[in-house]
């Protein structure tokens, strides 16, 4: 398997080295999440998941990587499964927003150039995006550039359909086969032998309280994890990482290519 590599932390630096050490550099910081992830994997996937992109792709941007940030969005029924289930963590929408801001603001007293955001929650998508939109329209942001997505929004249709071809939807690509073979790639000592399936993922932009969990989740997996393998894990993590450097460095990726 192709090895891994991480750049260095920033929190590793001394408060005497900080400034020249980040001047006019990328810093990368991976959000992610605690929230249930099925039978067969941990609650730390949003997390691991996040923080492995972030750590490779500041490496190979030659940037500085911030620790991972864990506690998040709740998870919702038709995403992440909901709170039925035990073990997720987190903290309301409000609450998150004013908390990304203060860190985001509080950031921008270092003299970088650019921080890029890796999401590995889907939930937590609107918070980071309006907080990074508050914060980029404030004067500690001048001269500032903010690029933050989610992993699998770098993913390309054409690709992914080459390797699932019957794919739900990341909403409900919730513990699936992507995580579940990338988990199999990077932390295959957190994955159980389970590989449960569920034949009818919910539908995006739906939302139903009460709601069946036993109807709408296979013991919180939304769509299907038959078919995961480290190798395609491998071959996902590598083509993300490829498509966030190219998104860095070339400007490639934020709109879709047009049809010829």
């Amino acid at each position: 398997m192709t090895p891994r590599s991480a750049g260095p932390q920033l929190c590793d630096l001394s408060s005497a080295d900080v400034l020249e050490a980040t001047a006019g550099q990328t810093v990368v910081w991976p959000v992610g999440s605690i929230e249930q992830h099925g039978p067969h994997l941990p609650l730390s996937v949003d997390t691991v998941l996040a923080d492995a992109f972030a750590r490779q792709i500041a490496y190979e941007l030659t940037a500085l990587t911030l620790p991972a940030q864990s506690i998040a969005a709740r998870s919702l029924p038709q995403s992440g499964g909901g709170l039925a289930f035990p073990g997720t963590v987190h903290v309301r929408g409000q609450s998150l927003l004013a908390f990304l801001v203060d860190v985001l603001e509080s950031l921008c007293a270092l003299p970088w150039h650019r921080l890029l955001v890796v999401n590995g929650h889907f939930e937590n998508e609107p918070f980071l995006f309006e907080a990074l939109d508050e914060v980029g329209r404030r004067p500690a942001a001048a001269g500032k550039e903010f690029i933050a997505l989610s992993w699998w929004s770098l993913v390309d249709t054409d690709w992914l359909a080459e390797r699932v071809p019957v794919f739900p939807g990341w909403h409900a690509e919730h513990a699936g086969i992507t995580e579940t073979s990338l988990m199999l790639y990077l932390r295959p000592d957190l994955v159980s032998a389970a590989r449960p399936d569920h034949a009818d993922p919910p539908r995006p932009g739906v939302y139903l309280h009460p709601v069946d969990v036993a109807r709408t989740t296979n013991q919180g997996v939304l769509s299907s994890t038959s078919g995961a393998t480290a190798d395609l894990g491998q071959d996902l993590f590598w083509h993300v990482v490829a498509a966030a450097v190219e998104l860095v460095t070339e400007g490639s990726g934020l709109l879709r290519e047009e049809s010829t």
